[in-house]
C-alpha cells in the first residue's frame, strides 16, 4: 500500500497545501497528550497530479471515471473553425473540447487524497499548463498510439521542468497497436519513466495507474527530505 512519506527528524512531518505543495511542519511531540487522537483525525495528506496528453486522448475520461465528486470540466463545444485546425479523424464522434481544466479528486486511503488536473490538449492553449500544474508533485501523460506526435510537448514540459511522470497507453477499443517498448522508443523517455497500458474508462484502471505516478513523486519527495 501507498503510504504518506514518514516522519522526518526532530519530530516534523510532512504536510502539504491544497494546491499539492508538500513541505515539511512542525507535529506534536511523541508521547504528548493527545497526540494520538490528533493522528487519528489528521485529515489526508493532499497530493496534486496532473493529467496530461493531446487532444482527445483521454484525459477527461480519466478524471470522471475516477473522481468522488462530480468533476469540474471546462468543456466546450469544438466550432467549425476549430476543427479546421485539430485532427478529428481518430475522434470523429468528439464535439466538445477541454478549453482550460478538468478537476476531480480520489481519497485513496485515510491518509492520501488525490487532487486531479487535466490540461487542455491543443497547443494554443498551452499558455495555461504553468498556472495549472503549479504546485503538482506528478503527472500522468495520457496516450493515442495512433497519434504518438501529439503527447510530446507534454511529455518535454515534464522533463524540461524535472517533475515526475508516468506515460499510459490508452487502450482504446480494449487493443493497442504498439508494443510498450516500442511506444518508449518513439517517445525518447528515460528509462526511469514508466511506461503502461490503461483503459481511462475504467475506474480500477485508471486508479493503478495513478498509483504508479504516485509512488514516483512520494520517492521524489522523500529523497528531499534525506537531503535537508
Amino acid at each position: 500500500m501507498v503510504s504518506a512519506p514518514s516522519p522526518t527528524p526532530g519530530g516534523s512531518s510532512v504536510k502539504a497545501d491544497p494546491s499539492g505543495t508538500v513541505s515539511p511542519g512542525a507535529a506534536g511531540a511523541a508521547g504528548s497528550p493527545g497526540a494520538a487522537d490528533a493522528a487519528v483525525q489528521q485529515p489526508p495528506l493532499p497530493v496534486k497530479m496532473v493529467i496530461a496528453g493531446g487532444f482527445g486522448v483521454g484525459k477527461t475520461t480519466t478524471v470522471a471515471s475516477i473522481s468522488e465528486i462530480e468533476p469540474l470540466t471546462t468543456e466546450a463545444a469544438i466550432t467549425t473553425v476549430a476543427a479546421g485546425v485539430d485532427d478529428l479523424s481518430h475522434t470523429p464522434e468528439k464535439t466538445t473540447t477541454t478549453v482550460a481544466m478538468d478537476f476531480g479528486c480520489i481519497t485513496l486511503d485515510p491518509t492520501l487524497k488525490l487532487y486531479l488536473f487535466g490540461t487542455p490538449g491543443q497547443e494554443r492553449f498551452g499558455f495555461m499548463w504553468d498556472d495549472v500544474v503549479e504546485g503538482a508533485l506528478g503527472g500522468l501523460v495520457i496516450v493515442d498510439a495512433r497519434r504518438l506526435d501529439d503527447c510530446y510537448a507534454a511529455v518535454d514540459y515534464f522533463e524540461n521542468r524535472d517533475i515526475p511522470f508516468a506515460v499510459a497507453l490508452n487502450a482504446f477499443d480494449g487493443k493497442v497497436e504498439y508494443e510498450l517498448d516500442e511506444v518508449r522508443w518513439a517517445l525518447d523517455v528515460s528509462d526511469h519513466v514508466p511506461v503502461t497500458v490503461f483503459d481511462a474508462r475504467e475506474r480500477g484502471s485508471v486508479r493503478d495507474t495513478l498509483l504508479v505516478v504516485l509512488e514516483l513523486a512520494l520517492e521524489r519527495v522523500e529523497r528531499a527530505q534525506g537531503r535537508a
